[in-house]
């Protein structure tokens, strides 16, 4: 990625400037509390390198859909308090977005300040499809600055968006990719461009819809991909068999008769699922046959005949990319398919292979179910964002940095 870097902009002085840094802070939480981290203390490095500078740094970022306007449940506050305590100092969190508090506090920043700004979403300007509205967004963002402000793309997972903090304002200022957005792309190139083989892709979550452009994308350049989740119910229903009442997208059977038939030789599905009387962490569950899903029942997990099947093909593997949970793991009995799987993918680790967690899901289950993240190559911070990057997408963060 020809653009300017972290490190340039360093390389010019940042001592008594100000600089915005769009960070993707997007942690889960549960009643107020962050469950996962992740996010923040991949974005940390990039704030702290600015503020040991010098820089007065305002930090821009969402939490989760707020539609336009405040609201109390997605405040940044608790992302404040946690990343202050990985950089090491106090994180100041303006009351509002772009308002008379986020105003003063900008003009009262020191060098080495660290401000967050309140949750951007909170202004229904920032993921408005009206360009207008976006820039004038932007426009005061950017004015947060002041004369020598500069900013800095540090959100791998939000550069597939045209929002106003993601795109409009890198049009507006010296624009540079932060560590992270670096890193992450770095990390996808080696799997686009010239991968070492074998390479497995190994896919799961809920819905085969919001997959099939990676599938298309990859199935003709992988050897062997890997299907477990909500998706793989699809699959199988596209094989003839019956799947009880497990998640189906019916809209999608053809799609997935057609994927089987042009890749038959690289798909590989269940050969056994966990199967509940009811989705809840207490249902009654059994391990059957993924031919013989009984009627009423729904599969919340691969069994341990797929696990052994899917290490099995791993293990050969010198490149590995995996996207999506292999069942419900936030429930205790349905949570074996996926930790089976990562610790595979671990053990390839282990032997040498390049081993890609690609974020959202995918990465809060391998904190949540205990396995290091040192077990694995890379942990994207990306999820939507890099699957769009591997089926050859144009990002619009990535390429307005590029102008």
């Amino acid at each position: 990625m020809a653009v300017p870097s972290l490190a340039d902009l360093l390389e010019t002085g940042v001592a008594g400037r100000i600089v915005l840094v769009r960070s993707d802070l997007n942690v889960p939480l549960d009643d107020g509390a962050i469950t996962d981290p992740g996010r923040i203390v991949a974005s940390a490095p990039t704030i702290r390198k600015l503020a040991e500078a010098g820089a007065g740094v305002i930090v821009t970022a969402h939490l989760g859909r707020p539609k336009g306007e405040p609201d109390p449940k997605l405040s940044l506050a608790p992302v404040a308090e946690r990343l202050g305590e990985e950089l090491g100092r106090n994180v100041q969190l303006a009351a509002d977005v772009v308002g008379t508090d986020a105003l003063a506090r900008a003009e009262g920043l020191t060098d080495g300040d660290v401000l967050l700004l309140e949750n951007v979403r909170f202004d229904p300007r920032e993921t408005s499809k009206d360009d207008a509205e976006r820039e004038a967004l932007a426009e005061a963002l950017a004015e947060l600055t002041g004369p020598d402000g500069a900013f800095v793309s540090d959100g791998f997972g939000v550069v597939h968006r045209k929002q106003a903090s993601v795109y409009d304002v890198a049009k507006l200022l010296p624009h540079y990719a932060g560590d992270l957005v670096t890193a992450e792309v770095d990390v996808l190139s080696r799997l686009t461009e010239d991968p070492a083989r074998p390479y497995a892709v190994v896919l799961g979550g809920s819905k085969v819809s919001d997959k099939l452009g990676v599938i298309e994308a990859l199935a003709p350049k992988v050897d062997t991909l890997v299907i477990g989740g909500g998706m793989a119910f699809t699959f199988l229903a596209a094989q003839g068999l019956g799947v009880g009442t497990s998640l189906l997208q019916e809209d999608q059977i053809d799609v997935c008769k057609d994927l089987l038939d042009r890749f038959a030789d690289v798909i590989r599905l269940p050969v056994d699922v966990v199967v509940a009387d009811k989705f809840a962490a207490d249902a009654e569950a059994k391990t059957v046959p993924a031919d013989e899903i009984p009627d009423g029942w729904m599969g919340l997990d691969i069994g341990p005949e797929s696990v052994k099947r899917f290490a099995a093909v791993l293990s050969a593997a010198k490149t590995v990319f995996w996207n999506g949970p292999s069942g419900v793991f936030e429930f205790d009995k349905f949570a074996a398919g996926t930790k089976g799987v990562a610790e595979a993918i671990a053990a390839t680790t282990a032997d040498g292979a390049f081993t890609v967690v690609g974020g959202g899901d995918s990465a809060a289950a391998v904190r949540a179910l205990g396995i290091p993240d040192g077990d694995f190559s890379h942990i994207s911070t990306g999820g939507g964002a890099s699957l769009e990057y591997l089926e050859g997408k144009q990002l619009p963060g990535l390429t307005v940095l590029e102008a």
